[in-house]
C-alpha cells in the first residue's frame, strides 16, 4: 500500500510539473475531441520526435514544422472512423455513442503527459490519491495505443495501478507480456516472441548458420536482437557481428561509419535487421553509402513493408531482402474517410478556455491543410497497422457491449469503472471483416506473419509473398521459388562460417563459435551421431565402426562351428582315429596272449589305447560355441590323456632297457624294479601328477567360456580362457618332459632284438608330436583368428595320431599282415640272434 501510495504521489507531482512548464500552446485541433457516453483515448505520434536537451521538465511541443508523420496520421484516422461505426451502428453498443480525446506522442514527455491526462478525474482534471481503486473513475476507460515498446511499457507502467486497459497497435515486445508487471496491458500486433521464431527457422529453413544482427537502441530493437541471439543460439546458429545503433546516429557519422566496416569485415552473407523504421531508414542509407552489396538482409515487421525505407536512393544494390510482416489487413472504407477528412472545412484551432485544462499536443496544423489533391497516400504498411488500431476500438466496444447488457437490444448506461471494462476486454471473441479478434492468456492477438521479399521492378520495389508462419507452435510455410536472390543462376546464398562436414567426420571447434570448425574423421570404433555432430560417441561393447562411420555395425561372432567344412574334415579324423582306436583294442584283446602284444605291454595296452582314445574324445570339445563343460575338459582332458600315453610309452622302452641290458649287470635293481611293480608304479606317480597339475589348473586358472573383443574391432571370438594361463603352461611342459623322457628310453634301445626294438617308429611319432607342437604355437603367434581352435585341435590331432601310429600300427600290421612273425620261435631267434651279437661284442 506505501509502494502504491508513494506512486500515486509521484503522478500528481509529475502531473503539477507538466502543468507548470508544458501548457504554453492555448490551441487544440476540434478533430481530437469527440464526445461521448464513455470516453476511448487514442495515443498517435503525428509527428516524428526531435533530439533536444532540454533543461527544464517541459513536455515537447508535437506540431512542428517539417516533422508531420504519415504513418502515425493513418493510425490517428483509423481510430475515428473505427469510432465513427460503431456509433452508427444498431447491433453494437445501440442508443450508446463513443467518444475520444487523442493525443499526439511525438515524445517520451508527450506520452507521459498524455497518459496523465488520461486518469485524470473528469471536471478537476487531477489525479485522487485514493485508498480504494476500485471506485476511481478516470476521464477514459481504455486507452488505443501507443506507438512503440517504450512508449507503451512507460504508459502500461502508469496505468496497471488503475487497471486501465490499454490496448497497443505497434508495441510487440514480449516483456509486456509479463502480466506482473503491466496487468492491463493487450494489443492487438503479435508478440514478438513468435516473429523470433520465425526468424529463426526462416534461417534454419535456407540453412544460415552464420548472421550478423544489428538493432536499434530502442527497446524494440534491442529486446530483439537480444532474444533473437538466445534462440538462434539454442538452435546452433552462431551470431559473426552484433550492433545497436544508436538514437542518435546520422549517416556518414563516426558510429555509423565503424558500423559498416565491422560489418563488411564479418564473413556472414546475412544480416538480420531488428530496428525501428527510423533508424533502419539510416543504416541502409548508410549501407548504400558504404556500397555494401551482395548479402541477404532479413527484415523486422517495423520496416519490412515500409515504401519509408525502399525509398532510399540506390537501396536496390544491396542484395536480397527478406522480412517478417504482419498480415496484409485493410479497413474497409478509410481511403474514403481520409479523402472525406481533406474536403471537408476543418475549421481554425480553437482557443482553450482560461483556467481549462489544455493539451499542447491535440493540435496539428498540416492536418488541416489536407486537401483532396494534397493529402498523405494510403500504402500497405499503414493500412496494416491502421488495422490494428481500427479493431483495437471494436475489441473495446465488444467489451463496453457486454458489460453494459447490450445483448438484450438495449444498453443499461451507468457508471463503468475501468477494472469492469478490462474483464470484458479479455473475454471478446468476434468477427470483423472475416477476422477473429480474441486474445490468448497474454493477452496477445491470435495472428500470423506473412513472409515477403523485395522484389525490384523497374523503378520501385514491391513486396512478393512468399508464404507465412502459424502459432502454436510456430511453422513456416514458404515457397521459395518465388524468391529471386541477387547471385549467380538464382542460387540460395549461402552464410556458414565452416561448411558441413563429411558423413562421419566430426566437427572440431576453432576459436570462440561453434559453427567455426574444421572436418576430422571419427576413429575407429567410434561413430558420428546426427544429434552431436561434435564429439564422436563410441560403439557398444558388441558393435563396430569402420573410420569415419556415422552409425555402428554389430560384431561378427566367430567360434568353429559344426557346418564349416574344416570341421568336418577335423570330425572326419578324429572320428576315424577313435575308430581305429576302438579297433586296434579289439585286435589286441583277440591276440592278447600272442608274442606280439605280450612284447607290446599286454594288458598295459588296453590303458594306452585308452588314454589316446580320451584325448581324441577331448578334441570335440574345440567344436560349436564355447560352454563351461567344453572348456574345462578339452585341454585338460588332452594333457591328462597324452600324460598316461607318454608314461606308459617311457617305462615301456625303460623296461625292455632294463631286460636286454641291465638285468645280468645291475641284478639288484632289477630284482627290485620287478618285485615293487616298477612299470605300474611310475604310470601312477607320473599320471597322479599331471592330474595335480590340472587340478590345480582348473580349480585357480579355471578356464571358461569368454567373449574376446580387442583382438579384431569387427569381431567377438568366442574362446575359452586357457591359452595364456599359468596351469595350461606347466601341463604342457610336463607332456614335453615326458616325450624327451619317452624319446631318451627309445632311442637307447635301438639295438635291442628286431622284435623289442621300438626306436625308429617312437622316435619318428615323438619327433613329429614336437613339430606339431611347435607349428601351432608359431602359428599361434602371427594368428589369432576363428580358425586358431581348428590348430589347436590339429596339433593334438597330429600328437595323437603319431603316437598311435608310431606305437600300435606296426604291431598291428604283423598280427593283420605277418602272422608268421607273431610266434613264439621267432621271438626266440631274434633273442639268441640278440645275444649272440652282443656276446662277440
Amino acid at each position: 500500500m506505501l509502494l502504491c501510495t508513494a506512486r500515486l504521489v509521484g503522478l500528481q507531482l509529475l502531473i503539477s510539473w507538466c502543468w507548470a512548464f508544458a501548457c504554453h500552446s492555448t490551441e487544440s485541433s476540434p478533430d481530437f475531441t469527440l464526445p461521448g457516453d464513455y470516453l476511448l483515448a487514442g495515443l498517435f505520434p503525428l509527428h516524428s520526435g526531435c533530439l533536444q536537451v532540454r533543461h527544464r521538465p517541459e513536455v515537447t511541443l508535437c506540431d512542428r514544422s517539417g516533422s508531420f508523420n504519415e504513418h502515425g496520421y493513418h493510425l490517428f484516422q483509423a481510430m475515428r472512423l473505427g469510432v465513427e461505426e460503431i456509433n452508427n451502428s444498431t447491433a453494437l453498443l445501440p442508443n450508446v455513442t463513443l467518444g475520444y480525446q487523442l493525443y499526439d506522442v511525438c515524445s517520451d514527455s508527450a506520452n507521459v503527459y498524455a497518459t496523465l491526462r488520461v486518469l485524470s478525474l473528469p471536471g478537476p482534471h487531477h489525479i485522487e490519491l485514493q485508498g480504494d481503486l476500485l471506485h476511481y473513475s478516470p476521464t477514459v476507460l481504455a486507452v488505443i495505443g501507443p506507438d512503440s515498446t517504450n512508449h507503451a511499457a512507460t504508459t502500461a507502467a502508469l496505468l496497471s495501478p488503475f487497471l486501465v486497459p490499454l490496448i497497443s497497435y505497434a508495441a510487440s515486445s514480449e516483456t509486456l507480456s509479463v502480466k506482473r508487471q503491466y496487468p492491463s496491458f493487450l494489443r492487438t500486433i503479435p508478440n514478438d516472441k513468435y516473429q523470433v521464431e520465425t526468424m529463426v527457422l526462416l534461417l534454419q529453413k535456407f540453412g544460415w548458420t552464420w548472421i550478423s544482427l544489428v538493432g536499434s537502441s530502442d527497446d524494440y530493437g534491442q529486446l530483439g536482437v537480444q532474444a533473437l541471439e538466445n534462440q538462434a543460439t539454442d538452435q546452433g546458429i552462431c551470431i559473426a557481428f552484433k550492433d545497436i545503433m544508436p538514437f542518435s546516429a546520422h549517416v556518414g557519422d563516426e558510429r555509423m561509419q565503424c558500423l559498416m566496416r565491422r560489418l563488411a569485415q564479418a564473413t556472414a552473407t546475412v544480416v538480420v535487421v531488428f530496428s525501428s523504421r527510423q533508424l533502419a531508414r539510416v543504416f541502409f542509407e548508410s549501407v548504400v553509402l558504404a556500397n555494401l552489396t551482395g548479402k541477404v538482409w532479413v527484415a523486422s515487421e517495423a520496416w519490412a513493408l515500409s515504401r519509408h525505407i525502399t525509398g532510399v536512393p540506390g537501396i536496390q544494390r544491396i542484395g536480397t531482402v527478406l522480412g517478417v510482416a504482419i498480415q496484409k489487413r485493410t479497413v474497409p472504407g478509410l481511403k474514403a474517410f481520409e479523402e472525406a477528412y481533406a474536403r471537408a472545412d476543418k475549421g481554425a484551432p480553437r482557443p482553450c478556455h482560461k483556467g481549462s485544462w489544455c493539451s499542447s499536443n491535440q493540435l496539428c496544423r498540416e492536418c488541416q491543410a489536407f486537401t483532396a489533391h494534397r493529402m498523405p497516400k494510403l500504402k500497405a504498411f499503414s493500412m496494416s497497422s491502421a488495422y490494428n488500431a481500427y479493431r483495437a476500438v471494436y475489441a473495446v466496444a465488444h467489451g463496453l457491449h457486454q458489460l453494459l447488457g447490450c445483448a438484450s437490444g438495449a444498453c443499461s448506461r451507468g457508471r463503468v469503472y475501468p477494472w469492469q471494462l478490462l474483464e470484458q476486454i479479455y473475454k471478446v471473441n468476434f468477427l470483423l471483416h472475416k477476422d477473429t479478434v480474441m486474445f490468448d492468456d497474454n493477452r496477445d492477438p491470435l495472428s500470423s506473419y506473412n513472409i515477403i521479399a523485395w522484389d525490384w521492378n523497374g523503378p520501385k520495389w514491391t513486396f512478393t509473398v512468399l508464404g507465412s508462419s502459424t502459432w502454436s507452435p510456430v511453422q513456416l510455410n514458404i515457397n521459395e521459388t518465388k524468391i529471386q536472390w541477387h547471385g549467380k543462376n538464382n542460387q540460395v546464398p549461402k552464410s556458414v562460417c565452416s561448411s558441413d562436414c563429411l558423413e562421419g567426420y566430426q566437427r572440431v571447434v576453432m576459436g570462440f563459435h561453434h559453427c567455426c570448425f574444421e572436418c576430422v574423421p571419427c576413429g575407429a570404433g567410434t561413430f558420428l551421431n546426427k544429434s552431436d555432430l561434435y564429439r564422436c560417441q563410441p560403439c557398444g561393447k558388441e558393435e563396430w565402426a569402420p573410420e569415419g562411420s556415422q552409425t555402428c555395425f554389430l560384431r561378427t561372432v566367430v567360434f568353429l562351428a559344426w557346418h564349416e567344412h574344416t570341421t568336418w574334415v577335423l570330425l572326419a579324423a578324429n572320428t576315424v582315429l577313435l575308430l581305429l582306436l576302438l579297433g586296434t583294442a579289439g585286435l589286441f584283446a583277440w591276440h592278447l596272449d600272442t608274442p606280439v602284444v605280450r612284447s607290446a605291454g599286454g594288458r598295459l595296452c588296453f590303458l594306452m589305447l585308452g588314454s589316446l582314445a580320451a584325448g581324441s574324445g577331448s578334441l570335440y570339445g574345440f567344436f560349436g560355441e564355447p560352454t563351461r563343460p567344453a572348456c574345462l575338459l578339452r585341454q585338460a582332458l588332452f594333457a591328462l590323456g597324452f600324460t598316461i600315453f607318454l608314461s606308459c610309452l617311457t617305462v615301456r622302452s625303460f623296461q625292455l632297457i632294463i631286460i636286454f641290458k641291465f638285468s645280468t649287470k645291475v641284478p639288484t635293481f632289477y630284482h627290485a624294479w620287478v618285485q615293487n611293480h616298477g612299470a605300474g608304479l611310475f604310470v601312477m606317480i607320473s599320471s597322479a601328477a599331471q592330474l595335480l597339475i590340472c587340478l590345480t589348473w582348473l580349480v585357480v586358472w579355471t578356464p571358461l567360456p569368454t567373449r574376446e573383443y580387442q583382438r579384431f574391432p569387427h569381431l567377438v571370438m568366442l574362446e575359452c580362457t586357457e591359452a595364456n594361463s599359468l596351469g595350461f603352461i606347466l601341463a604342457f611342459l610336463y607332456n614335453g618332459l615326458l616325450s624327451i623322457s619317452a624319446f631318451a628310453c627309445s632311442y637307447l634301445g635301438k639295438d635291442l632284438p628286431e622284435n623289442y626294438n621300438e626306436a625308429k617308429c617312437v622316435t619318428f611319432s615323438l619327433l613329429f608330436n614336437f613339430v606339431s607342437w611347435i607349428a601351432f604355437f608359431t602359428t599361434a603367434s602371427v594368428y589369432d583368428g576363428k580358425y586358431l581352435p581348428a590348430a589347436n585341435m590339429m596339433a593334438g590331432l597330429s600328437s595323437l595320431s603319431s603316437g598311435f601310429g608310431g606305437y600300435f600300427l606296426p604291431k598291428c600290421y604283423v598280427i593283420l599282415c605277418r602272422p608268421d612273425l607273431n610266434s613264439t620261435e621267432h621271438f626266440q631267434a631274434s633273442i639268441q640272434d640278440y645275444t649272440r651279437r652282443c656276446g662277440s661284442t
